[in-house]
């Protein structure tokens, strides 16, 4: 076998890179390209693969050259799916591509090949530069274009009832000199109730069943928390953003409670995994654990009597049970907590056992870290299409501050603490309560003007770091998660940046509206005065 694959190696065609010229490949590279062509081996009668341009943790997607062309060679983009991917899964995404794909700025399929459990998707390929290279110099023009263009993808997938679950700039590729646009990647697609996809809602059946379809690792597939009992999110700047100069403190062991009911999770004690890019892009989100920065989200131990009589009142209670059982003749047995009891864990750095006694609550995940809507984050199981709302707002506040990713957490704790820094400690509470959870932090965070925050990013020159994070701190009142990114990208003026009309703000403030059941729909985003232009050139 090894041998037939080295033969293969060295009958490759010359390679080209993403922009056409020629690139030597790295031998891993070539072996994958000949291990391919192995296991699906009809591939290599049709296609000529000439690299591997993304790997991630459900696919690999190599750039090919159509053999059969007689005159110019097409190229495609075949995505190999992991062998181990659920066959319902596969299916679905496949069913996704073939009735919404290749129209309204979503990518079309053209081939599928199978072979044994090897299944490889052929589409077209679409050059585009990586979002990260291009987004401190778009203009505010070309900004508008692009989210309108995004916008018009959304609404067409959701009238199908097609939640995508993924948006993010990797999975719009945006090729610039031709103004063209594709949404790719529906691995982690989800139906609405009404959705005309019939593979999603049979992805939806398995899931309530309890069967795993979607393929996910175990950092994006549903996961119990911690219920009830609120724990205090501490948010200074000392935690959330130490200095670059200073080794990042040890990260201390912290939950986030929900009025649901759960028990607590490993996942929240350990940063999370994140996926590379798909299409070669370089990923922003990838968590290094060695250098992660501690957040600062920790537990912060009582000192208030008031706590303390309440704690003593419980526990009054428990040795009152425990009196009756023993008489009872009930030795040794573990006293049932009646669930409607106020936990004795707040504001402590423990959990008690009436949480933990409270029973498993199991929520979609499935997204980027950066990208994931509050709902997802507090692991609401009503989710619709409102979360791919939310990550193209995460977008343009990107496109609008010149920061990206202007997210970056390692678990969802830490993202819906920095979610908290700009919309506001008190929005968020309040808008858990209205969807039945419960929130509780430490600090009032204010909520920040989206206007000053941006403008201040977008100013900010190299070595100009400190001055710009004091004077946000000074106008905000309040932390912010930008400062981790304040070195990323440096921005320069652009001629019309210092004039963005009021109307982008009002679109992001819709965009980031914590409450998924009021933040406007993509259909009617696409009808905002931002695109009043656009509307009547593109006729929508």
């Amino acid at each position: 076998m090894e041998e037939q694959l080295n033969t293969d190696v060295d009958r490759l065609e010359p390679k080209y890179g993403l922009s056409g010229g020629k690139r030597q490949l790295s031998r891993e590279v070539e072996m994958d390209i000949a291990q391919l062509n192995h296991d699906v081996p009809q591939l290599s009668e049709v296609f000529s693969i000439v690299d591997k341009i993304g790997e991630g943790t459900f696919s690999s997607v190599y750039l090919a050259e159509d053999k059969m062309s007689l005159r110019q060679r097409r190229r495609f983009a075949l995505k190999h799916l992991i062998p181990t991917s659920h066959p319902i899964r596969v299916a679905a995404e496949l069913q996704c591509l073939t009735v919404a794909g290749g129209q309204e700025n979503v990518m079309a399929v053209t081939y599928c090949f199978r072979k044994d459990h090897h299944v490889i998707i052929v589409m077209p390929y679409v050059e585009h530069e990586p979002f990260v290279d291009i987004v401190g110099n778009m203009t505010l023009q070309e900004v508008c274009h692009y989210i309108f263009n995004l916008f018009i993808a959304l609404k067409h997938i959701h009238k199908f009832g097609i939640i995508h679950r993924d948006i993010k700039p990797t999975n719009f590729l945006y090729n610039r000199s031709q103004r063209k646009y594709a949404l790719v990647d529906f691995g982690l697609a989800q139906g609405t109730p009404d959705t005309q996809i019939e593979l999603l809602k049979e992805v939806i059946s398995k899931a309530q069943k309890g069967g795993r379809t979607t393929g996910e690792p175990e950092h994006s597939r549903g996961k119990s928390v911690p219920a009830t009992a609120p724990v205090t999110l501490a948010t200074s700047q000392k935690f959330l953003f130490p200095s670059s100069t200073k080794p990042p403190a040890e990260k201390k062991p912290c939950t986030i409670y929900t009025s649901a009911d759960a028990k607590p999770s490993k996942e929240l004690m350990t940063p999370c995994k994140v996926t590379r890019s798909v299409f070669g892009e370089r990923n922003m989100n990838s968590i290094n654990p060695a250098n992660i920065l501690d957040t600062g989200v920790e537990v912060i131990r009582s000192v208030n009597t008031k706590d303390i009589a309440a704690r003593k009142m419980l526990q009054s209670k428990y040795q009152s049970a425990t009196v009756k059982e023993q008489v009872s003749g009930q030795k040794h047995r573990d006293l049932a907590l009646d669930s409607t009891l106020t936990c004795s864990c707040f504001l402590t750095d423990r959990v008690c056992n009436i949480c933990l006694s409270r029973k498993q609550q199991v929520a979609p995940r499935a997204g980027t870290p950066g990208f994931r809507a509050p709902e997802v984050l507090i692991k609401c199981q009503k989710q619709g299409t409102a979360i791919d709302v939310w990550a193209a707002g995460v977008i343009l506040l990107s496109l609008l501050s010149g920061r990206y990713p202007f997210f970056k957490a390692s678990d969802d704790l830490i993202a819906l603490t920095q979610i908290m820094t700009i919309r506001g400690s008190r929005e968020t509470i309040q808008t858990a309560r209205v969807l039945g959870k419960e929130v509780v932090c430490s600090h009032e965070l204010p909520r920040l003007d989206l206007r000053r925050l941006c403008e201040m990013m977008r100013r900010t020159q190299p070595g100009q770091e400190e001055t710009v994070w004091t004077e946000i701190q000074t106008t905000c009142q309040s932390c912010s998660p930008i400062k981790n990114n304040l070195d990323k990208t440096s921005m320069h003026i652009e001629q019309n940046w210092d004039r963005v009309p009021d109307e982008a703000y009002d679109l992001l403030d819709r965009l980031l509206d914590l409450n998924p059941d009021t933040r406007i729909k993509a259909s009617m985003a696409l009808q905002h005065p931002l695109f009043k232009d656009l509307n009547v050139t593109n006729g929508v």
